[in-house]
């Protein structure tokens, strides 16, 4: 099975199994990596922003135009921000790393 790794802001490296076809978000929730996602992967905040490690940003699908738009509000944007609901799971994916930032903007409460 592919894995993933998630960067923690203490710059703990956690590696987890990453099933085919699952989200970077739903992976982090379930394997309790504390990535907010408010809006549950509805693409209507920026709750589930993570960076892409350089290496792996340019095998990722290009992000969507709503995407980018909620990118906008995300904290600590960076040239490979993404959201985590957006990205899923494919074998090429097999090793991603992504950082989690050190903070988050929830527009919905």
């Amino acid at each position: 099975m592919p894995k993933i790794k998630f960067i923690q802001t203490d710059g703990q490296t956690i590696e987890v199994e990453a099933p085919i076809g699952l989200s970077i978000l739903e992976i982090a929730h379930r394997n309790n990596i504390d990535l907010e996602g408010a809006c549950e992967g509805s693409l209507a905040c920026s709750t589930c922003h993570v960076v892409v490690d350089s290496e792996w940003y340019d095998l990722l699908p290009a992000a969507t135009e709503d995407e980018e738009d909620m990118l906008d509000l995300a904290f600590g944007l960076t040239h490979t921000s993404r959201l985590g609901c957006q990205i899923i799971m494919t074998d090429e994916l097999d090793g991603l790393k992504v950082c989690l930032p050190s903070g988050t903007r929830n527009m919905m409460v």
